[in-house]
């Protein structure tokens, strides 16, 4: 009698591990490549300014590609997509590393960017097809995966570049591409046929308009270190209003921007979870590049110091989903965003002579506030959005994300656009502190209002 259920949990272990394999690719580039910053400026001789390009422009293939890819798998077959998506990471790590110039290198890294794009979606949609039961704990390993990958690129790309070189960075794919690969086929069920890839099911011209707004804003927040471009502005505010108008009367929007109307907490949310990416990936992506360029540590050094992130969010997030269990995500979200506030603070306190040891505690702390915003935020969604409106939440969520990685690559573009010095770092935390009490003041709001007493299953 228990054969079969047990034989039934391995297939849905191996069937999770194949996808988180393969969306922890994402995640894992967009910030291992931090701490190979200073050795991609020597070797294609461009500024700190053209290497924020590096960064914006895979955030924002992420962004518009993470939607359309889903929507792709939903109509000619999720497992499908996925394995194109392990295809083309394929090709663009094989093909990066050879670049002629940087432009070729930004290309690959697009490609890279569009293929990992497709496998969240598509497995998720497949988790959630195979797996009725306990829905809710798969989810919540995804998202470790995906939050903790993210904080471990920076070390593992660290020693990767100690011991090798920039190119190393795009040759480590190639375990989890296989990896992932032999364990979707076995473990991933057959696409079945789809009757509904019917015209107009995907939103060409709203696509086309969404990158074109997502290009202007980026265009406009890249021109403060110039000042402030107002042309830019009223253009991507003129294009802002423009797509609402036209993504409300389409009856299969791109963005669902009708959806986000009716529901003004969740729209509450996904600003947080920008907010929590824009500080999140300025770390992230300033720290290395201040270490390597200012206070001169080699790449090993610079992963041993950006483990105190990734190390202490792993250790946090499982006892922070015990709590969110509990008594749900309002009271954990709040005590996160403090510690995300006492982390920014406490950057501001480096000088040229501050010891690594104290460079990992104040990072640390960040660590710890990373475990909590990111199920905490995620718990809070899901308690305000009902079971049918999961899809369209998650898509959003994710694109929430990445709006939040392309404004921190616009941050980081302007202060650090001319040099990296101690003086620019208190610069970009002192940013980060005004972000993250903007976070605290919607995490009181969130507290306030209450109606998140536990965490609704999936």
């Amino acid at each position: 009698m228990n054969a079969i259920p047990e034989s039934r949990n391995k297939g849905h272990f191996w069937l999770i591990a194949a996808v988180a394999l393969g969306t922890l690719l994402n995640p894992l580039n967009t910030t291992m490549i931090s701490v190979a910053f200073s050795r991609l400026q020597e070797e294609f001789q461009v500024t700190y300014a053209s290497i924020s390009w590096l960064i914006a422009t895979y955030y924002v293939a992420s962004a518009v590609a993470q939607p359309v890819m889903g929507k792709l798998g939903d109509l000619y077959g999720r497992k499908r997509m996925f394995m194109i998506g392990l295809a083309l990471i394929t090709v663009s790590s094989m093909l990066a590393p050879l670049s002629p110039g940087f432009g070729w290198l930004m290309a690959f890294r697009v490609i890279q960017a569009v293929g990992s794009s497709a496998l969240f979606p598509s497995g998720m949609g497949i988790i959630r097809s195979v797996i009725t039961t306990n829905q809710a704990r798969a989810l919540s390993v995804m998202s470790i995966f995906s939050s903790t990958s993210a904080a471990f690129g920076p070390s593992l790309g660290g020693f990767l570049i100690q011991y090798s070189d920039w190119q190393a960075i795009f040759l480590i794919n190639f375990p989890f591409i296989l990896a992932s690969f032999l364990l979707a086929i076995r473990m991933m069920p057959k696409d079945t046929p789809r009757k509904n890839a019917v015209p107009g099911a995907l939103d060409g011209w709203g696509i086309v308009f969404f990158t074109a707004l997502i290009f202007s804003w980026l265009f406009f927040f890249l021109s403060f270190k110039t000042g402030v471009n107002w042309l830019l502005l009223v253009l991507s505010a003129c294009l802002s209003i423009a797509f609402y108008l036209y993504e409300a009367r389409r009856r299969q929007p791109f963005i669902d921007v009708l959806f986000l109307k009716g529901n003004v907490d969740v729209c509450f949310v996904y600003l947080q979870f920008i907010l929590v990416n824009i500080v999140f990936y300025s770390i992230m992506f300033g720290i290395p590049s201040y270490l390597q360029q200012v206070r001169h540590y080699n790449g090993q050094e610079v992963g041993l110091i950006m483990l105190s992130i990734s190390g202490f969010g792993v250790l946090i997030t499982p006892l922070v989903g015990r709590w969110i269990d509990r008594s749900g995500s309002r009271t954990p979200l709040l005590v996160g965003t403090l510690f995300t506030v006492a982390g920014t603070s406490l950057l501001l306190t480096l000088t040229d002579a501050s010891v690594p040891a104290w460079i990992f505690t104040c990072l640390s702390v960040l660590g710890i506030s990373n475990g909590f915003q990111n199920l905490g935020l995620q718990s809070a969604l899901y308690a305000y959005v009902a079971p049918a409106e999961t899809g369209v939440a998650s898509g959003l969520f994710m694109t929430s994300r990445f709006m939040g990685t392309i404004l921190s690559s616009s941050l980081l573009g302007t202060v650090f656009s001319s040099q990296i010095t101690t003086s620019h770092l208190h610069s970009l935390m002192l940013g980060c502190v005004i972000i993250s009490s903007v976070m605290l003041l919607l995490s009181i709001r969130m507290w306030l209002k209450g109606g998140i007493v536990r965490q609704k299953q999936l």
